[in-house]
């Protein structure tokens, strides 16, 4: 098994390990280093979008060098590489993003807040334009260390990888979709396979469907709207009975413009729903905000 070597990558992989050892297999992690590691010096905009996380991992797995990957579904661009699928969406964690060191409307006059994303400053700022958002790298542990020591007022970070690591009580607001819509398939795992052979069979037997249902209509808006991973645009399904309820916004990088939709449909048109939501925002400019610097 293929995983990044942060502490939450490393928890996730052995999530992921331990639940297919229920299933008889023996499983041993593997360590890769991803251009997004090694790139530690400014925002992953800078660089591209194109699997800055992922890109090493899966060239492991199409070389057979290991079987299975795991990864944050949302590091992960919407075209997998021909060969390879994602055999199963375990479970999804808690997808909102999460403000530490204090409430965002409590936050003092032209605070500074902690960010390596572009889709959370543009939001950020389109709901206090006052603040001073600079970028933030590093682990959570990282990110957490350069708050308490003073370089930041607050910062923000997805409530699931704090949730994961026991740290869910860092969290001063979970803050809601209406505000900062998250990024698509954030809180939720991605178990990566070769399209043949017995590990996806295997790793299939770990699918949730609410979960599938969700990830897959919010990366459908984003394959829609033709975004990367480290572009300002969030989306969210959630599994509500037999219906999916998903919303999504588009925001300018100064957060001076921000188009958000909603819209409600069965759970077995998740792939149509995620479209058409995109085409709604693309109907309302969303287009011409993505294509700005």
């Amino acid at each position: 098994m293929g995983s990044r070597g942060s502490q939450l990558a490393l928890w996730q992989a052995g999530w992921v390990r331990a639940a297919l050892e229920k299933l008889g297999c023996e499983v041993e992690i593997q360590v890769i280093k991803t251009s997004g590691d090694r790139y530690q010096r400014g925002a992953l905009s800078e660089i591209g979008n194109k699997g800055l996380f992922v890109k090493e991992i899966e060239e492991a797995l199409l070389a057979g060098e290991i079987d299975v990957a795991v990864h944050s579904l949302k590091d992960m661009p919407v075209r997998l590489p021909e060969g390879l699928t994602i055999a199963a969406f375990p479970p999804r964690e808690e997808p909102r993003d999460a403000l530490v060191g204090g409430r965002l409307l409590e936050l003092p006059e032209g605070a500074r807040v902690g960010t390596g994303s572009l889709r959370r400053q543009a939001q950020l700022l389109a709901a206090r334009a006052d603040l001073k958002v600079t970028a933030l790298r590093g682990n959570v542990d990282t990110r957490l260390r350069r708050l308490d020591a003073g370089e930041f007022e607050a910062v923000v970070l997805a409530a699931a990888g704090l949730q994961r690591l026991g740290l869910a009580d860092r969290i001063a607001q979970l803050l809601p979709e209406q505000i900062m819509c998250p990024a698509p398939g954030q809180g939720a795992l991605a178990v990566e396979t070769r399209r043949e052979g017995e590990p996806l069979e295997v790793c299939s037997r770990l699918d949730d469907p609410e979960t599938r249902a969700a990830v897959i209509a919010e990366r459908e808006v984003m394959r829609e709207l033709e975004a990367g991973c480290q572009t300002p645009v969030g989306a969210l399904g959630q599994v509500v009975g037999s219906h999916l309820q998903l919303c999504a916004a588009v925001a300018s990088a100064d957060g001076s413009q921000v188009v958000r939709e909603q819209l409600c449909a069965p759970v077995e048109e998740a792939v149509e729903a995620g479209r058409a939501l995109a085409r709604r925002l693309l109907e309302r400019g969303a287009g011409e905000l993505l294509q700005r610097p």
